[in-house]
């Protein structure tokens, strides 16, 4: 049984959402940074707006310099109740105006002619975010520029950071839910065609394996093509299956039948002569059964090798020899000169040796059963590119107007003795799944033969 996993839906949806997760948990950091930046950037102004105003009222009557903070200068800082201001100003010397003393803000007196420095620091033990801004003094007894230091602490920044954060998630939030609806709403439409697949699966009975004939997507149009290429190989393997039953039962019936009717007669024979002649007649008929059973076998075994069985090299000659001298047994105490001819060296082809050596087998019991009357010979040899393995007697032969017909299952040639007519169909359907061909030749010199005319395979990459 077939485990039940989580579904696609659910993974495809899963794996969406982690996506859209990270991709919020990023423009969550980069909506706080840019709110950070924001904030910073509208209360950097602010500060810097009241150095230069208390830097306008930095003036010097060439004795002194005097400086005289406006108040409008913090009004616009203090705003924010838990926010603490300190500032202080200092003369070209260095020395304090007015302000706070301990607020130790360095002073790059270099940079103070090129505007406002911005910068951060520490005042009472508190993070301040401050400004430095200059204004010359050129009628004082030492000239030079007098620097305005304000200092702010960062509540407010903190606060409108935090504000801006908080609109700013809650606006990628509701985009990344409906984003993550959208998903799930095509997701499911996409998956919509495994669905009607199912459906039509589901639907059907266990006889109906005709193509799906469904018009699907380019996703899914491979799998849909594998599924009918699979149901028309399915169907293949049910017809041929269904075709050796069927042949195999009406083959096997007619012998039974006489087989039973012989055995009834036997059972009611007083005469003791007729009853060995009966029982005479009744174990040729049980060969003839179990060669015609061992054959049917055969003959499936070959389909079904023909459809899943693997090529490997093989050594049709060396095959070849075995098969004859396995296959000299049953010529029994006829006088048949059985011969081999072909190279003693290996002659090699990529093919299935069980299935080779049941057709070429096949071939010699058809031979010495059917055909052969004082010689059978078997040859291998090479003409063209291609491996010959010829089976030659000097028998009668099958006229050239059956040669089609023997090659179908169950189709003996007429005269001769009875036979189940499967040999040649094995060896025909031997030689179709290795790209190569069953033939007779008619000498009247020599007999007749029957040729399997394999591919070499040295032409394929």
């Amino acid at each position: 049984m077939i485990s039940r996993s989580s579904s696609l839906f659910a993974r495809l949806v899963t794996v969406l959402a982690l996506v859209l997760a990270v991709g919020a948990g990023l423009l969550l950091l980069a909506a706080w940074a840019s709110a950070r930046l924001a904030a910073d950037e509208a209360y950097d102004r602010l500060l810097v707006g009241a150095a230069l105003q208390i830097a306008e009222t930095i003036a010097s009557d060439g004795r002194a310099i005097s400086v005289d903070p406006p108040f409008s200068a913090f009004e616009t800082l203090a705003l924010s109740p838990r926010d603490r201001i300190f500032y202080k100003v200092v003369d070209p010397a260095d020395r304090l105006l007015t302000g706070d003393a301990d607020l130790e803000i360095p002073v790059d007196r270099a940079r103070l002619a090129a505007g406002p420095l911005l910068l951060d620091g520490e005042h009472r033990g508190q993070a301040v975010r401050a400004v430095v801004a200059g204004r010359y003094v050129p009628d004082a007894t030492q000239a030079g520029f007098a620097a305005v230091v304000v200092a702010q602490t960062r509540e407010a920044r903190g606060t409108l950071t935090r504000a801006l954060t908080v609109k700013a998630s809650l606006m990628v939030l509701a985009m990344s839910a409906l984003a993550l609806g959208a998903v799930a709403v095509a997701v499911r439409g996409a998956l919509r065609p495994l669905g009607a697949i199912e459906g039509v699966l589901a639907a059907r009975g266990p006889n109906d394996l005709q193509p799906l004939g469904l018009a699907a997507p380019q996703e899914i149009h491979l799998l849909v093509a594998s599924i009918d290429h699979f149901m028309g190989r399915l169907s293949g393997h049910v017809a041929v299956m269904k075709r050796f039953i069927a042949d195999a039962a009406h083959q096997i019936r007619t012998p039974l039948t006489a087989l039973a009717a012989q055995l009834d007669l036997l059972s009611h024979e007083t005469d003791e002569g007729r009853r060995r002649d009966q029982l005479a007649r009744i174990r040729a008929r049980m060969a003839e059964l179990g060669h015609l059973t061992n054959q049917l076998l055969n003959h499936a075994m070959v389909i079904h090798r023909a459809r899943s069985a693997a090529f490997d090299p093989v050594d049709v000659a060396g095959l070849a020899r075995r098969t004859l001298i396995d296959a000299v047994q049953g010529a029994g105490d006829r006088a048949v000169d059985i011969g081999y001819e072909g190279p003693d060296e290996a002659v090699t082809l990529p093919g299935d040796a069980i299935a080779l050596r049941e057709a070429l087998a096949n071939l010699i019991h058809n031979a010495l059963k059917h055909g052969a009357r004082s010689r059978l010979t078997v040859r291998v040899g090479r003409e063209r590119g291609r491996v010959v393995l010829a089976v030659e007697d000097d028998g009668p032969g099958i006229p050239a107007s059956e040669w089609a017909r023997v090659r179908e299952p169950f189709q003996a040639a007429s005269g001769g003795t009875v036979g189940s007519g499967l040999g040649l169909s094995i060896a025909a359907e031997v030689a179709a799944a290795h790209g190569g061909e069953l033939r007779f030749e008619s000498h009247s010199e020599k007999g007749f033969c029957v040729i399997l005319s394999l591919p070499d395979g040295e032409g394929r990459s």
